[in-house]
């Protein structure tokens, strides 16, 4: 059920201000995200549980407009999601970081996940 009693279809985003997005687990989660001990998807940049009520996306690793549609996506919170596009360009994400070792390579980009892996899972900051 989505906000005040209305029925979603299984991976609909709900928008719930400009800021937060917030998507269900079963509708979200796929069987290649890995999972901590109480079942909560492991975002697999910032290593930190993604419990069903944090705002989480899911990030093409090659962006749509850059041939990715139906591409390999990955569950990440949504401030790993914001960093990564307000760091990179999408034909950067195309061409040099189209995978998560990739992006967790990413020196600036590192930094932030080394920061924010001390944070607690709901963390809703600014995007770096």
């Amino acid at each position: 059920m989505g906000r005040r009693g209305r029925a979603t279809a299984p991976g609909k985003v709900l928008r719930l201000d400009r800021t937060r997005v917030l998507c269900s687990h079963r509708a979200m989660s796929t069987t290649d995200d890995e999972v901590d001990e109480r079942g909560d998807p492991l975002c697999p940049l910032c290593l930190r549980p993604i419990p069903p009520h944090v705002p989480q996306s899911r990030h093409h690793l090659i962006p749509k407009l850059r041939g990715g549609k139906g591409g390999p996506t990955v569950l990440l919170h949504h401030i790993c999601h914001k960093t990564i596009h307000k760091t990179l360009r999408e034909t950067e994400l195309a061409r040099h970081y189209n995978s998560v070792e990739a992006l967790r390579a990413h020196p600036e980009l590192a930094r932030f996940w080394a920061w924010v892996a001390k944070r607690p899972p709901g963390f809703l900051g600014r995007a770096r």
